[in-house]
């Protein structure tokens, strides 16, 4: 089984996204991976061979500004939470999926949420890796410092930048090979740091929060959230508050998981996400 490498273009953007087939023909619904910041669907692809395996289509888009999407002026693309959702549902659509089950990780993938939430009826089942999902969550320094006047500029030009937030975020080593993978973005051009500072910018993260936060509570369909406890971003308490809230809210906890549980315990999380899809 192959992960293949496609772009799709949609209202003049280019989407780079990676897909996995399964062996035979499946009526079973397709799986979208969104990944956080300073990440890319590059962290799905220990995930995505186990989906195939058990026959669900898997689609791991970049997002745009990002990864090898296009990364388009902010003239043209506003890089804000709504913009983000409009383009994800034109992404949806341009790849002529019915409905999708959905799972999200990480800041910025608080998009796909916020899809989940304005269009219930394209969704089947929602899983969540820790992502910011309760109004107190805040931006790490790591990431926050992307957004500040001139700091901004200057860190995101540096592609350690990505090294020092995956690895802190993960809080376990990461290989050179895949280090080298993750900053290729800043390396390649001083377009996508530019792009980073005006999505960290405009990520408005406790209006979303909040919205997200509300909406959960409410939600009428299967939601697994897979909970690295160890994160030092992201607290477990509000985690947990949420989910004795809508008894449509599941919760599987990882004692040694940090912000990014896909890049280090891909082989524990694979079977979690099968058993629930």
């Amino acid at each position: 089984m192959t992960i293949q490498e496609n772009k799709i273009k949609v209202s003049s953007l280019d989407w780079f996204y990676r897909e996995s087939l399964p062996s035979e023909n499946s009526d079973k619904t397709p799986v979208i991976l969104l990944h956080g910041l300073m990440s890319q669907s590059f962290c799905w692809l220990e995930v995505m061979p186990i989906l195939a395996e058990y026959g669900y289509r898997s689609i791991a888009p970049d997002w745009l500004g990002w990864g090898l999407s296009d990364k388009p002026d902010k003239r043209d693309f506003a890089y804000t939470p709504s913009a983000y959702v409009t383009a994800f549902k034109d992404f949806i659509e341009e790849l002529k999926l019915e409905k999708i089950s959905l799972v999200v990780q990480g800041f910025l993938a608080t998009v796909g949420i916020q899809y989940a939430l304005k269009y219930p009826d394209k969704i089947d089942k929602l899983i969540i890796l820790n992502t910011p999902i309760y109004a107190e969550a805040k931006l790490p320094w790591q990431i926050a410092q992307c957004g500040f006047p001139l700091l901004g500029d200057m860190v995101t030009q540096d592609p350690l930048i990505v090294d020092r937030t995956l690895e802190k975020g993960s809080g376990f080593v990461i290989s050179d090979n895949n280090l080298a993978f993750y900053r290729k973005p800043i390396v390649t051009s001083s377009l996508a740091g530019r792009t980073l500072v005006t999505v960290v910018k405009k990520l408005n993260l406790k209006q979303v929060t909040t919205e997200i936060e509300s909406g959960l509570k409410q939600w009428q369909k299967p939601c697994l959230i897979i909970w690295g406890k160890d994160d030092p971003w992201l607290e477990f308490e509000p985690v947990e508050a949420l989910v004795k809230s809508n008894s449509n809210l599941k919760l599987i906890t990882f004692e040694e998981a940090k912000h990014y549980p896909q890049e280090h315990f891909s082989k524990e999380i694979s079977p979690q996400l099968v058993n629930f899809l």
